[in-house]
């Protein structure tokens, strides 16, 4: 299993922020059938003020490529995203069009355990 942890900021805006997530508080079933479907097996979204966290853990064969291609091919992940744009905003120095970006492990207790 992978572990995968990304980065977005949503709009400094209480009513917004507090759309975003009323939103995941009853995320579509699409969605959740598309995320299972391209081998994420948990994810967790957490939040500090405006900045949003999102951890997954996946099937060691996942790739983000297979799952931009099958969400390129489904309308209802297409609706949703679009719809999540409202809220969402790109990091600081992200590239054009870029969402949710990569985080970079900086410790890990695990591996200064030798587990």
């Amino acid at each position: 299993m992978k572990k995968i942890v990304l980065v977005l900021d949503l709009k400094d805006d209480p009513a917004l922020i507090a759309e975003y997530e009323a939103y995941h508080r009853e995320v579509w079933p699409e969605i959740l059938d598309s995320i299972r479907d391209s081998g994420i097996l948990r994810m967790e979204i957490y939040r500090f003020s405006n900045r949003l966290f999102m951890i997954m853990e996946t099937e060691e064969d996942f790739s983000f490529e297979r799952k931009g291609e099958m969400d390129k091919a489904n309308p209802k992940v297409q609706e949703w995203e679009e719809l999540m744009w409202k809220y969402q905003q790109a990091l600081p120095g992200s590239p054009p069009g870029a969402k949710w970006l990569p985080a970079k492990l900086v410790f890990s207790m695990e591996s200064e355990l030798g587990e």
